[in-house]
């Protein structure tokens, strides 16, 4: 491009540039033909009306207040196989009174919800474990919110064999429903 293209350009840039500034248009400065920069300043004030500053111009005149609220709780929710809120202990053969035994203990970990277990007992042959069950205990219990109960599934049970009763307790269900 050669120089002589350009003069055009830079004298309507200035022109527009000048015109602006008269206009008040180009903020605090205006650039003048020539390239000399002049200061242009505002009108006065209206009467009764100032520029300076009111206190705290600047600063956001709104301050904001924070208070903690808290979410809404969750509706609680559960499983409704109990069986890892129940635990058996002291799987034994009471020889006396002649039946299996195993205790059991169900812990309702809701703090609002009460709930009913319905549970199921097998011993199972232990040696060979062959999936054979010698009796069968059905109970349903009632729990509490962060209640335990804890009671005995028995089930009677005569051991004809000669041979020593190898068995095995287990929980078999423990279907959870709310009341």
């Amino acid at each position: 491009m050669a120089t002589g293209e350009r003069r055009p350009v830079r004298a309507a840039i200035a022109a527009v540039t000048a015109a602006a500034g008269a206009l008040g248009l180009a903020g605090c400065g205006a650039l003048l033909p020539g390239g000399h920069a002049r200061q242009v300043t505002p009108p006065p004030p209206p009467p009764g009306y100032s520029y300076s500053p009111s206190p705290g111009y600047g600063s956001p005149s709104y301050e904001p207040t924070y208070s903690y609220s808290p979410s809404p709780t969750p509706e609680e929710t559960y499983d409704p196989d109990g069986r890892s809120d129940a635990r058996g202990s002291s799987c034994r053969y009471d020889l006396s009174a002649r039946r299996l035994e195993y205790s059991v203990s169900v812990t309702n970990p809701s703090l609002t919800k009460t709930f009913k277990y319905e549970m199921a007992v097998n011993w199972m042959k232990a040696r060979p474990a062959d999936g054979t069950a010698f009796g069968l205990h059905q109970r349903s219990i009632i729990v509490r919110p962060g209640q335990t109960e804890t009671y005995t599934a028995t089930y009677s049970y005569t051991n004809t064999s000669t041979r020593q009763l190898w068995f095995q307790c287990e929980i078999r269900r423990a279907r959870k429903s709310e009341l």
